[in-house]
């Protein structure tokens, strides 16, 4: 008896094999309207070689859908943040208000492999409640902001209102809603401290609207002009808050296009939007003349940033950055945005371990690199987005290595470089990523352009001349040569980056040299037609009305297509 209990201890001893996977918890944090953020912690896996393949079906549906794979990420650090090991991904274009099969199952040949199925349901649309209907003018609207209850509409009648703090809340199933009407400006500051369950609608301010620490605000449909009084900002929350809704909103900001303005000491002021939190939703919003358009908060201010949504957004005139989702700790989903006149186009400085997805974004006369992945990034997505600059196409100068990252399906055009208040646009190549660490990040399957006749450039430690060594040399084996004349609409290269350019649409048009030349990426691109899906931001469909067209839905307001 001794004898086998001294053998059993001695195999229990024995040790674990260190490659294979240990499954553990399965969350699926702060669901938005359309996605869903997917994070299952492990240990093990030494070797990194895991894998979670993802389905998914709306309840009661029999079809199943196939997901994006989820990202490994290792534990790691960086700027003061701790993360673990765990697989982690976003599933894409859910529809609101729905609950959600999840099928994940991890595949790890050194053991540990398994199946499980979890739900999620998305976040209903925000809607008011249906409290009394209750009208205020100047004089009035302290009493009756202080009669009123969680249900209630409050709409502010015609007239100038000074700055004022909201004092209210409602719930869950009665929001309080406070509105405007033709005629009614707040000229000064709107304040929600600590609030919850607030909606602000069709509201005129003259100044900047602040919900610092509120959770569930809805600001939808609003006109903010910044002024210098407030700092620049117009939509903002400095403090942690939760599950945001900013939608639909005119914000306008009063940094000038210039180079004066440039980088993050121009001449230039103010966030259009601000956010810190989790499950935050910014959408459909049409921002002008910030020094960041939309942005997340940095450093020690940023808490629990993950879970945000940044979609379909027209930016324009960023003096720093269009969209600064820096200091995101996972699933940070910037889809579908259209940005003209940014100095930056994209920061993720950094990303904490990510996934930080930027897909089908536009961007046109972006002055100094397309993605700031800076500081140490490590874990950003990038697929399927267009990239018109001034100078390389797709550069960027970190001193730190870029950790993680992955490309694919992009187009990256630029020209002859020069250089702006002291940074540079480039150095006459269609790509220059030196700093690119090789070994853990993928290129493939995107698209580089030049106004100039040369085709050379980095990846890397690895230097190219000629798309062949380009495919023969670096990872990008399916990469593709692309000009200006794939664009349906004149596009050409923005040869003067202090001009203020005009929007512009990126579509393909028929025959252009990047269509069929993507990879199918599940969740992604699965309506593509063709034999392959198309590279950038924008899938070829065909002549539209009599014009060539590619993608409406998204050319005339950015709607969210849902599946």
């Amino acid at each position: 008896m001794l004898a086998m209990m001294l053998h059993a201890a001695a195999a229990q001893a024995q040790p674990v094999d260190a490659r294979a996977t240990i499954a553990g918890a399965i969350t699926l944090p702060e669901p938005t309207l359309h996605h869903v953020a997917i994070e299952w912690a492990i240990d093990g896996d030494a070797n990194n070689n895991g894998e979670v393949s993802v389905r998914f079906r709306a309840n009661g549906s029999e079809e199943w859908r196939q997901g994006m794979p989820l990202r490994r990420v290792p534990a790691g650090s960086n700027e003061g943040r701790t993360w673990a090991s765990r697989h982690s991904g976003s599933l894409f274009g859910l529809r609101p208000d729905t609950l959600y099969e999840i099928e994940l199952t991890l595949d790890d040949p050194d053991g540990g492999s398994t199946r499980k199925i979890v739900a999620a349901r998305t976040r209903p649309l925000p809607a008011p409640g249906n409290g009394s209907l209750r009208i205020a003018t100047p004089a009035t609207l302290d009493a009756v902001l202080e009669s009123a209850v969680a249900g209630d509409t409050v709409e502010l009648a015609p007239g100038t209102y000074p700055s004022f703090i909201l004092h209210r809340d409602g719930s869950p199933e009665r929001p309080f809603t406070l509105r405007g009407s033709p005629g009614a400006v707040i000229d000064g500051e709107l304040g929600l401290f600590f609030r919850k369950h607030v909606i602000l609608k069709s509201l005129t301010v003259n100044g900047r609207i602040r919900f610092n620490g509120s959770d569930d605000i809805a600001i939808i449909d609003c006109t903010v002009n910044a002024t210098s009084a407030r700092g620049g900002d117009a939509i903002v929350s400095y403090l942690r808050a939760a599950r945001a809704y900013i939608a639909g909103n005119t914000v306008t900001g009063l940094t000038l296009w210039n180079e004066d303005a440039f980088g993050v000491s121009g001449n230039n002021i103010g966030e259009g939007i601000v956010v810190t939190g989790p499950g935050h939703v910014i959408i459909g919003n049409r921002v002008r003349g910030f020094r960041d358009g939309i942005s997340f908060m940095e450093g020690s201010e940023a808490k629990d940033q993950y879970s945000i949504d940044v979609l379909y957004n027209e930016i324009i005139d960023s003096a720093d950055d269009g969209i600064e989702a820096d200091f995101c700790a996972h699933n940070c989903r910037i889809v579908g945005n259209h940005l003209t006149n940014s100095f930056i186009a994209f920061s993720a400085q950094p990303s904490l371990g990510g996934p930080t997805y930027f897909i089908r974004n536009q961007a046109y006369n972006v002055v100094h690199v397309p993605f700031k992945l800076y500081r140490g990034s490590i874990g950003d997505v990038v697929l399927h987005n267009t990239i018109v600059k001034h100078g390389d196409g797709l550069n960027a100068y970190p001193d730190r290595p870029i950790r993680r990252a992955l490309f694919r399906n992009n187009l990256f055009l630029g020209g002859p470089a020069a250089s702006f208040r002291g940074y540079l646009s480039g150095s006459g190549q269609v790509a220059d990523l030196a700093t690119l660490d090789t070994s853990n990040s993928s290129l493939d399957y995107d698209g580089f352009g030049t106004a100039l006749s040369e085709f050379r450039g980095r990846i890397g430690s690895i230097q190219f001349d000629g798309l062949s060594e380009l495919k023969t040399k670096t990872s990008e084996a399916n990469g593709v040569r692309v000009d200006y004349s794939i664009f349906v609409d004149d596009v050409a290269f923005p040869a003067e980056p202090t001009r203020r350019y005009a929007p512009i649409w990126l579509g393909l048009k028929a025959g252009a040299a990047a269509i069929d030349r993507g990879v199918h990426i599940p969740n992604i691109n699965d309506d593509f037609l063709g034999r392959a899906p198309d590279l950038g931001a924008v899938e070829y469909d065909g002549p539209q009305n009599g014009e060539e067209g590619g993608m409406t839905e998204f050319r005339d307001g950015f709607e969210l297509k849902p599946i």
